[in-house]
């Protein structure tokens, strides 16, 4: 349904989840909570699905805000038809500006009572995070990953028990101001309140990783359009992420330019016929090539699909090592036990094996956790970023925001608790 000047607040408790990415912007809206018969089990629902070609955003950077307002507005209208109801609210993705990602210790004296959830969130005041990260930076998250008390390690919730320092690990992941601000604006622009942003490898990760490889240790990287997103879980908890401004189109790109065809053909050519892995049968392989400005089919070459192969390999070798580098780099390389792959590009023949030999160990590639309703046409690697958005809108629907809460405030209750660890952790 088409919107006018205001936008209608959503009367059926939806919650939605808005990927702004460089290669497509996908939106899904679903019911949080659907009771699925005798055996009392529930779950979401997804009930709206829209998807549109981007517009307007490079590598994760708005660049244009009419055409990617544009292109929002599509994806969701789309969504909120299926739905056949208007959605106020979203959660969306962040791959603009320069993610960063750091942990932090932080202490604070509690006089030797029991620890409440006061306590807690006056450890973690943002005010008090903020410290660590510079003027023309924001908190995108705070997760805490582990707790002290009088020194002691490995406590994973410190509520109800006494000393005198209360101490936290805090996973604080920052960002440029001014992209997000963009990012917001454009979002807005469509009538739509943000009410989260979530890192995008952050929420790949949330829709592939299973529990065990959270807790063993894995690396979840999301090959995306334009950007390339690390997240490294360890004993359940996102530890490090880290977005890389090259993707699928740089694949794309290269094409184009290496053999003189139009973009379009390029990426259909990609995914037709891309490999990273040569075969003896490249060289009698022939492909058809239309050229640049020619419209007639004297204006095509035949090339080898050897050609092709020449052209890609080098590309993913950079995008593989450039992870490869940067998780030694941070110093998760041996902590990440297992690769997990994800995104449009992890879909390009042979880059599993690729990865294996680049990172000497089994690799994986996996699309999002299945969901009600989640038609298969948005199933794949490709939507794993989106389909883990959903899941961290439906974490955070029944608690409210952290924007929201009042820090004088302890919440009630294990329910309040628990919100606060939906909140912190989702």
């Amino acid at each position: 349904m088409k919107r006018n000047g205001t936008a209608i607040k959503t009367k059926s408790g939806f919650v939605a989840a808005l990927d702004i990415g460089s290669s497509k912007i996908c939106c899904l809206i679903a019911k949080p909570h659907v009771d699925r018969g005798a055996y009392g089990d529930s779950g979401p629902r997804i009930i709206g699905i829209g998807s549109h070609q981007s517009r307007g955003i490079r590598s994760g950077v708005v660049v244009d805000m009419e055409a990617a307002e544009q292109a929002i507005r599509a994806a969701v209208e789309r969504a909120e038809q299926m739905a056949g109801d208007n959605i106020e609210n979203v959660v969306i993705n962040v791959s603009a500006g320069k993610p960063r990602s750091k942990l932090v210790a932080f202490e604070s004296s509690i006089g030797g009572h029991g620890i409440t959830e006061h306590d807690m969130r006056r450890l973690l005041d943002p005010s008090v995070l903020m410290r660590e990260a510079s003027d023309d930076r924001e908190i995108v998250h705070k997760i805490p990953v582990g707790f002290t008390v009088d020194g002691n390690r490995g406590v994973r919730d410190p509520i109800g028990m006494f000393g005198e320092v209360l101490g936290a690990n805090v996973h604080v992941v920052t960002a440029q101001t001014a992209p997000l601000r963009n990012l917001r604006s454009v979002v807005e622009r469509c009538h739509l309140h943000v009410d989260a942003m979530v890192v995008s490898p952050f929420a790949s990760a949330l829709s592939c990783l299973v529990d065990d490889e959270k807790k063993m240790g894995a690396a979840c990287i999301d090959i995306g359009g334009g950007t390339t997103g690390i997240a490294v879980f360890f004993d359940g908890e996102l530890v490090h992420t880290e977005v890389i401004p090259v993707g699928g189109n740089h694949i794309t790109n290269d094409i184009a330019r290496g053999l003189q065809t139009p973009f379009a053909h390029a990426e259909r050519m990609k995914n037709l016929y891309g490999t990273c892995l040569p075969s003896p049968s490249d060289d009698a392989e022939v492909i058809q090539v239309p050229l640049v400005g020619e419209d007639d089919e004297t204006g095509t070459v035949q090339v080898a699909r050897s050609m092709l192969v020449g052209i890609i390999r080098p590309r993913v070798e950079e995008i593989i090592e450039i992870a490869r580098e940067r998780l030694a780099k941070a110093g998760y390389d041996q902590l990440a036990g297992r690769i997990v792959l994800t995104g449009g590009t992890s879909q390009l023949t042979g880059i599993t094996e690729m990865a294996s030999r680049a990172f000497s160990q089994h690799v994986r590639t996996a699309q999002p956790k299945q969901i009600d309703g989640l038609a298969e046409a948005v199933s794949g690697p490709g939507f794993s970023s989106v389909a883990g958005l959903l899941q961290y809108a439906v974490a955070t629907a029944t608690a409210p925001m952290e924007a929201n809460i009042d820090m004088s405030q302890p919440p009630n209750g294990w329910l309040g608790r628990i919100g606060h660890w939906l909140r912190e952790n989702f």
